[in-house]
Protein backbone atom coordinates (compact mmCIF):
# COMPACT_ATOMS: atom_id res chain seq x y z
CA UNK A 1 0.00 0.00 0.00
CA UNK A 2 2.50 2.21 0.41
CA UNK A 3 3.74 2.06 -2.73
CA UNK A 4 0.19 2.88 -3.86
CA UNK A 5 0.43 6.09 -1.20
CA UNK A 6 3.79 6.84 -3.32
CA UNK A 7 2.41 6.95 -6.26
CA UNK A 8 -0.86 8.82 -5.21
CA UNK A 9 1.66 11.42 -4.40
CA UNK A 10 4.07 11.58 -7.38
CA UNK A 11 0.60 11.42 -9.32
CA UNK A 12 -1.13 14.17 -7.32
CA UNK A 13 2.26 16.22 -7.34
CA UNK A 14 2.56 16.24 -11.26
CA UNK A 15 -1.41 16.50 -11.65
CA UNK A 16 -0.60 19.97 -9.40
CA UNK A 17 2.16 20.79 -11.87
CA UNK A 18 0.07 20.12 -14.91
CA UNK A 19 -2.29 22.39 -13.76
CA UNK A 20 0.39 25.27 -12.32
CA UNK A 21 1.27 24.85 -16.42
CA UNK A 22 -1.95 25.04 -17.63
CA UNK A 23 -2.81 28.42 -15.53
CA UNK A 24 0.08 30.17 -16.54
CA UNK A 25 -0.03 28.77 -20.39
CA UNK A 26 -3.69 30.52 -20.17
CA UNK A 27 -3.17 33.77 -19.05
CA UNK A 28 0.01 34.05 -21.48
CA UNK A 29 -2.51 32.78 -24.03
CA UNK A 30 -5.11 35.05 -22.82
CA UNK A 31 -2.68 37.98 -23.13
CA UNK A 32 -1.92 36.77 -26.68
CA UNK A 33 -5.30 36.57 -27.54
CA UNK A 34 -6.06 40.02 -26.48
CA UNK A 35 -3.22 41.76 -28.09
CA UNK A 36 -4.13 39.78 -31.11
CA UNK A 37 -8.24 41.15 -30.75
CA UNK A 38 -6.55 44.79 -30.07
CA UNK A 39 -4.64 43.95 -33.75
CA UNK A 40 -8.24 42.59 -35.03
CA UNK A 41 -10.12 45.98 -33.92
CA UNK A 42 -7.45 48.27 -35.21
CA UNK A 43 -7.74 46.51 -38.98
CA UNK A 44 -11.12 46.33 -38.64
CA UNK A 45 -11.49 50.33 -38.20
CA UNK A 46 -8.58 50.68 -40.77
CA UNK A 47 -10.52 48.55 -43.22
CA UNK A 48 -14.13 50.98 -42.20
CA UNK A 49 -11.88 53.81 -42.94
CA UNK A 50 -10.86 52.90 -46.13
CA UNK A 51 -14.07 51.33 -47.40
CA UNK A 52 -15.74 55.30 -46.31
CA UNK A 53 -12.74 56.67 -48.65
CA UNK A 54 -13.33 54.60 -51.54
CA UNK A 55 -17.04 55.37 -51.18
CA UNK A 56 -16.51 58.89 -51.39
CA UNK A 57 -14.01 58.94 -54.15
CA UNK A 58 -17.31 56.59 -55.89
CA UNK A 59 -19.92 59.78 -55.05
CA UNK A 60 -16.91 62.53 -56.66
CA UNK A 61 -16.40 60.19 -59.47
CA UNK A 62 -20.52 59.77 -60.17
CA UNK A 63 -20.86 63.81 -59.49
CA UNK A 64 -17.72 64.67 -61.88
CA UNK A 65 -19.30 62.26 -64.86
CA UNK A 66 -22.91 63.60 -63.85
CA UNK A 67 -21.30 67.16 -64.27
CA UNK A 68 -19.45 65.91 -67.62
CA UNK A 69 -22.76 64.45 -69.20
CA UNK A 70 -24.29 67.63 -68.16
CA UNK A 71 -21.44 70.02 -69.49
CA UNK A 72 -21.14 67.70 -72.91
CA UNK A 73 -25.19 68.23 -73.44
CA UNK A 74 -24.91 72.18 -73.40
CA UNK A 75 -21.89 71.99 -75.98
CA UNK A 76 -23.79 69.91 -78.31
CA UNK A 77 -26.92 72.05 -78.53
CA UNK A 78 -24.91 75.36 -78.67
CA UNK A 79 -23.01 73.33 -81.25
CA UNK A 80 -26.64 72.16 -82.68
CA UNK A 81 -27.41 76.17 -82.26
CA UNK A 82 -24.29 77.58 -84.07
CA UNK A 83 -24.55 74.95 -87.04
CA UNK A 84 -28.18 75.76 -87.64
CA UNK A 85 -27.58 79.99 -87.42
CA UNK A 86 -24.29 79.22 -89.78
CA UNK A 87 -26.08 77.32 -92.67
CA UNK A 88 -29.08 80.60 -92.52
CA UNK A 89 -25.70 82.55 -93.11
CA UNK A 90 -24.90 80.03 -95.74
CA UNK A 91 -28.49 80.30 -97.19
CA UNK A 92 -28.77 84.44 -96.68
CA UNK A 93 -25.32 84.36 -98.87
CA UNK A 94 -26.87 82.23 -101.63
CA UNK A 95 -29.49 84.46 -101.51
CA UNK A 96 -27.48 87.69 -102.23
CA UNK A 97 -25.38 85.91 -104.53
CA UNK A 98 -28.70 85.38 -107.04
CA UNK A 99 -29.79 88.57 -106.09
CA UNK A 100 -26.48 90.30 -107.31
CA UNK A 101 -26.01 88.29 -110.16
CA UNK A 102 -29.53 89.05 -111.53
CA UNK A 103 -29.33 92.87 -110.64
CA UNK A 104 -26.43 92.67 -112.57
CA UNK A 105 -27.96 91.27 -115.51
CA UNK A 106 -30.46 93.92 -115.25
CA UNK A 107 -27.82 96.70 -115.42
CA UNK A 108 -25.93 95.43 -118.12
CA UNK A 109 -29.25 95.11 -120.06
CA UNK A 110 -29.74 98.74 -119.25
CA UNK A 111 -32.91 97.80 -117.52
CA UNK A 112 -33.19 98.93 -113.47
CA UNK A 113 -35.06 96.86 -112.27
CA UNK A 114 -36.83 98.38 -108.58
CA UNK A 115 -37.90 94.95 -107.28
CA UNK A 116 -34.41 93.27 -107.84
CA UNK A 117 -33.01 96.15 -106.27
CA UNK A 118 -35.31 95.60 -103.46
CA UNK A 119 -34.46 91.92 -103.43
CA UNK A 120 -31.07 92.17 -103.08
CA UNK A 121 -31.40 95.15 -99.98
CA UNK A 122 -33.54 92.25 -98.81
CA UNK A 123 -31.03 89.34 -98.97
CA UNK A 124 -28.47 91.49 -97.87
CA UNK A 125 -30.41 92.24 -94.63
CA UNK A 126 -30.92 88.60 -93.98
CA UNK A 127 -27.52 87.81 -94.64
CA UNK A 128 -26.29 90.52 -92.42
CA UNK A 129 -29.08 89.42 -89.47
CA UNK A 130 -27.84 85.42 -89.82
CA UNK A 131 -24.31 86.63 -89.59
CA UNK A 132 -24.84 88.71 -86.63
CA UNK A 133 -26.70 85.62 -85.18
CA UNK A 134 -24.03 83.32 -86.12
CA UNK A 135 -21.77 85.09 -84.15
CA UNK A 136 -23.92 85.37 -81.13
CA UNK A 137 -23.88 81.44 -81.53
CA UNK A 138 -20.20 81.48 -81.92
CA UNK A 139 -20.07 84.04 -79.05
CA UNK A 140 -22.47 81.95 -76.52
CA UNK A 141 -20.35 78.95 -77.36
CA UNK A 142 -16.81 80.17 -76.11
CA UNK A 143 -18.66 82.10 -73.04
CA UNK A 144 -20.43 78.21 -72.44
CA UNK A 145 -17.23 76.78 -72.80
CA UNK A 146 -14.90 79.47 -71.03
CA UNK A 147 -17.31 79.58 -67.98
CA UNK A 148 -16.94 76.55 -66.06
CA UNK A 149 -12.98 77.16 -66.59
CA UNK A 150 -13.99 80.68 -64.77
CA UNK A 151 -15.25 78.68 -62.53
CA UNK A 152 -12.85 76.45 -61.47
CA UNK A 153 -10.52 79.19 -61.06
CA UNK A 154 -12.33 81.23 -58.76
CA UNK A 155 -12.78 77.96 -56.16
CA UNK A 156 -9.40 77.57 -56.29
CA UNK A 157 -8.72 81.26 -55.55
CA UNK A 158 -11.38 80.72 -52.59
CA UNK A 159 -9.46 77.96 -51.46
CA UNK A 160 -5.97 79.04 -51.45
CA UNK A 161 -7.06 82.62 -49.58
CA UNK A 162 -8.81 79.87 -46.86
CA UNK A 163 -5.70 78.62 -46.91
Amino acid sequence: MSEIDALQQRLTAAMDRIAAGMGSLGSAQGADTTALQAELDDEKIANAQLQERVRKMADRQDAALAEAKAASEAVQTRVAAMDLELQRLRKANDQLRQSNAALRNANEEGVGEPHLINKAMLAELEGLRAARAADVAEASSIIGALAPLLDQIDVQGEENEDA
